[in-house]
């Protein structure tokens, strides 16, 4: 759970300016915490810890109930993290790769069937920790910081070499590639959960319940597929970085 204590650090920080509507503060010292954000992350963070606990308070030989479906979990998020950085080095990068996907597959489906709005707050409303921009480019960041400490554990000081070939003047460039591939991530999963909420909600109140269950349907498998994405995409930034070192070893 290292990740969610690093996410909680940096939610703490404001990491972009794009606000929509109003926020839920709270005012520590100097600091400026967007309270809502931590709120719903606590709670996803809680069942994610809940479900670890039941699965594992009483192992059985033959798993069944929730322990055979956090184990088929587990194998899956292994597979995931083995596709993208083969055998020889997938191991170390599950804890990371599995976090990634299950805070935000757990945070996208809490926005898409929890409904958040109906709990008042003194100012703003609760969400999904993915509809704000600083818990998405939060987990951008951590997955730029893997990224560069995979390459640095493989290579030492050779990492760097790579940003000066074949050429010298492509340095700049590199530099950029490698915090905008992330961010990318983070705008598109930013963009995606805040449309989908605000589609929701606006035929929620426009049109009787049952006509925007398709579209909360479709909600919940584009969710899915936002966390999956996003962490598959960061297992593939890892294995680019430390794939240079394999080749060289062969």
């Amino acid at each position: 759970m290292a990740i969610l204590d690093s996410l909680s650090i940096l939610n703490s920080f404001p990491l972009a300016e794009i606000e929509v509507g109003n926020h839920f503060y709270w005012e520590i010292g100097n600091l400026r915490i967007h309270g809502q954000v931590f709120l719903v992350s606590w709670f996803v963070i809680a069942i994610l810890l809940l479900a670890s606990l039941a699965a594992t308070r009483n192992i059985q030989r033959i798993p069944k109930g929730i322990q055979n479906f956090m184990e088929y979990a587990l194998e899956f998020l292994r597979e995931l993290a083995r596709n993208q950085l083969g055998e020889k080095d997938y191991r170390p990068w599950v804890p990371f790769i599995g976090t990634l996907f299950l805070f935000i597959f757990v945070s996208n489906w809490s926005g898409a069937l929890i409904p958040w709005k109906i709990i008042e707050l003194p100012e703003g409303e609760l969400a999904a920790p993915t509809n704000d921009i600083n818990t998405t480019v939060a987990l951008a960041l951590l997955t730029s910081l893997a990224y560069f400490y995979a390459g640095f554990k493989k290579k030492g000081l050779g990492y760097f070499a790579n940003y000066v070939e074949p050429i010298p003047i492509l340095l700049p460039i590199k530099i950029l590639e490698d915090f905008t591939k992330p961010l990318s991530l983070s705008f598109r999963l930013f963009g995606n959960i805040l449309a989908d909420e605000l589609v929701v909600a606006v035929l929620v109140f426009l049109v009787p319940l049952f006509v925007p269950l398709p579209l909360m349907a479709l909600g919940l498998f584009t969710s899915a597929i936002q966390a999956l994405v996003f962490a598959t995409l960061a297992g593939a930034y890892i294995h680019e970085a430390i794939e240079g070192h394999d080749e060289e070893e062969h």
